[in-house]
């Protein structure tokens, strides 16, 4: 399958002084592609089943700017027993460069009970339709 994909538009405000985006915003983008693509594969998600975000890392390969349109590709990197890693791409779709990579390991969660629960057999078979190797 392919990737998960959105079109992110840099305002302003996300950049810095230097006039870059600022290495804050990507974290933002990263949570809305996430929770875009959990919205997808998992809409019945309550208390009793849901995410928690247990890390995430972010390698910044290139600059962007405000104004600049870029498209954030999401795919499954690997699925455990109660967790799975998901690994996000930004990147200018008029040149194709890479802008920023991260990994974000998430923890399917209880939050009546407070503890991690196995990956539904259901939410499984969605999650490894986006597996890629990267």
């Amino acid at each position: 399958m392919a990737s998960h994909e959105i079109d992110i538009y840099v305002r302003f405000a996300e950049t810095d002084a230097a006039g870059h985006v600022n290495n804050v915003s990507y974290f933002l983008y990263f949570e809305e592609a996430r929770t875009k693509f959990f919205q997808e594969i998992c809409p019945e998600r309550d208390d009793t089943f849901n995410f928690i975000l247990a890390s995430i890392s972010c390698d910044y390969v290139s600059q962007a700017y405000a104004g600049q349109e870029l498209r954030l590709l999401t795919d499954v990197e690997k699925v455990g027993g109660k967790s799975f890693t998901v690994y996000h791409k930004l990147v200018n779709p008029m040149t194709g460069a890479i802008v920023a990579k991260s990994h974000a390991v998430t923890v399917c969660y209880n939050y009546e009970e407070q503890t991690s629960i196995k990956i539904p057999d259901h939410v499984r078979r969605k999650l490894e339709n986006y597996l890629a190797v990267h």
